[in-house]
């Protein structure tokens, strides 16, 4: 399965903080639409998902040891302890990973919110220039030509 598919514990704040779901984001990033914040997150979230797998693989195994039905004579304490060591190598690197995501989300800056389309309507003169003077008339109605 790749880690895009994996589950994590940070996918919904991931969405709410970027406006889309996990799947839509990673499709961002690889056609380089992305912000660099988005693509930091999901680096960050991919490594986050290995890890928190490995807790529950090593958690599963662990349960799976100590099951009530379980052969006692099958329990190894040396192998819980490998098991302990894993499980605090896992765990440690979830907390890391989950620090760092909520850094980067905390120091981010807000979402741009669409703004508000804000119609200006210019304003139209209504009065006028002033008409050019109409050349004067003769008496007998014709125009003459003016003399400079």
């Amino acid at each position: 399965m790749t880690v895009r598919l994996k589950p994590s514990t940070v996918d919904d704040r991931l969405a709410e903080a970027f406006g889309a779901p996990v799947p839509e984001l990673y499709a961002t990033v690889v056609t380089g639409d992305a912000s660099p914040a988005v693509t930091r997150a999901l680096e960050l979230r991919s490594f986050l998902a290995l890890a928190e797998e490995q807790v529950a693989r090593v958690r599963d195994r662990v349960h799976a040891d100590m099951a009530p039905d379980r052969d006692m004579s099958e329990l190894s304490a040396e192998r819980l302890r490998f098991d302990a060591q894993w499980l605090d190598a896992a765990l440690y690197a979830r907390d890391g990973y989950r620090a760092a995501l909520e850094d980067l989300l905390r120091t981010m800056p807000p979402r741009q919110q669409p703004r508000p389309v804000r119609i200006v309507q210019a304003s139209i003169s209504t009065t006028l220039p002033p008409a050019p003077a109409a050349p004067a008339l003769s008496r007998a109605g014709a125009a003459r030509p003016r003399r400079p």
